[in-house]
């Protein structure tokens, strides 16, 4: 009875010692937590901060645009009959006169032979009448035969006459239609797609066309703007006529599918007579010079218009983090304190955005880092300055 006391006893105190042991190790965790959250106990961080000022830029709208050649010429065939050969390849560079396509010849120059047999023909029943007329005109002077016999004869060699000529029209139709069997280019440019193959039937009545040529010499480049971006360029240029503003358009750029720039310059001419009322938007024509035949119909970019702005609030892209389809700053208030703003991006310039909404000159942002930032955070702001930023990432 004793031992069993002895051994209670001894579980009691293992109990208490343990129970104290953790009592001491809680209090130990719980006055590191407090000294952890105590204020000041982790430092405020450096980060660069920019002032906000005016700045006179070039900025640029984009728009989406398809090339074409200034003309896509259908290629028909003018006669019937089977494609005999064919000179050209898809995406040749063709020159105004080479021949492209020849058609069976056989079966014209059998009506030119036929139409030269006929024309001979006529040709000699006119001899025969001009011979009955000067026979007759003497006797009729003479009163030998009466004068209906004359007039008859010279009836005779008006209708043969008649007979040469038809026939002579005979022949250079079918010449014309033997030189139709040889379709050529009617202008330099390149070769599109050939549906047809060596010993087709092909004729005036095909709904397709032999190929169709893209004249390149110069090109058009087609784009669209919404009513809002075609709003924005008639009171953007002067003039009192849409045509009197298209010409004070500046010379554009066009951006190739890769995002590099086309190295010549194109002229905006033309603007469709009204807006596509499915699409909401107006389409408009800009024309570059195709020198090294490097565009083609059927390639795609987009049409970069510049603008000169005067006074712009201009921030880096890296300045700036965007939430629910809005671009988002962090500003920084007086006790360094940091706030996120939304702000309205008007357009861009290179790796610049041009602010209309949301900064005023005089204004500090912060510059990057932005994603340890939180409303309210305190900041040690290190001055930056915009021109050294400019002068290391020209605009």
């Amino acid at each position: 009875m004793e031992t069993k006391q002895i051994h209670s006893l001894q579980r009691l105190s293992t109990f208490i010692l343990l129970a104290t042991l953790a009592a001491g190790i809680y209090s130990c965790g719980s006055s590191n937590a407090n000294n952890a959250g105590a204020p000041g106990a982790m430092p405020a961080q450096t980060l660069p901060v920019l002032t906000v000022s005016d700045h006179q830029v070039t900025a640029y709208r984009e728009f989406t645009a398809s090339v074409e050649g200034s003309r896509d010429i259908e290629i028909r065939p003018q006669v019937d009959g089977y494609l005999d050969k064919i000179s050209v390849d898809e995406g040749a560079y063709v020159r105004k006169g080479q021949v492209l396509f020849h058609i069976d010849p056989r079966p014209y120059r059998e009506k030119l032979n036929t139409a030269n047999a006929t024309l001979l023909s006529a040709k000699a029943a006119l001899e025969s009448a001009q011979i009955n007329v000067d026979k007759l005109t003497p006797l009729v002077a003479n009163n030998v035969v009466s004068d209906v016999q004359l007039k008859t004869a010279k009836a005779a060699y008006n209708a043969a006459a008649a007979n040469v000529s038809s026939a002579q029209a005979a022949v250079d139709a079918a010449k014309i239609d033997i030189g139709y069997t040889s379709v050529k280019a009617p202008a330099d440019g390149y070769i599109g797609t050939i549906p047809f193959k060596t010993g087709s039937l092909v004729g005036k009545g095909n709904a397709e066309a032999l190929t169709v040529l893209s004249e390149t010499k110069d090109i058009h480049v087609y784009f669209s703007m919404s009513e809002l971006d075609f709003l924005d360029f008639k009171k953007q240029f002067e003039g009192s006529t849409i045509e009197q503003k298209i010409k004070e358009i500046p010379s554009v750029d066009l951006i190739l599918a890769d995002n590099s720039v086309y190295p010549q310059k194109g002229k905006v001419e033309i603007v469709d007579g009204q807006f596509d009322k499915t699409m909401g938007a107006i389409k408009l024509r800009a024309t570059f010079p195709n020198v090294n035949g490097m565009l083609r119909s059927g390639n795609t970019g987009k049409i970069r218009i510049p603008r000169e702005l005067t006074k712009s609030v201009l921030i880096p892209q890296e300045a700036t983090f965007e939430m629910q389809d809005k671009v988002f700053v962090y500003t920084v208030l007086d006790s360094n304190k940091v706030e996120g703003r939304p702000v309205t991006v008007s357009d861009r310039s290179g790796r610049y955005y041009l602010i209309s909404k949301g900064l005023k000159p005089g204004e500090k942002i912060v510059y990057n880092g932005l994603d340890r930032l939180r409303d309210g955070m305190a900041i040690n702001p290190q001055k930056m300055s915009m021109d050294s930023l400019l002068s290391a990432n020209p605009i």
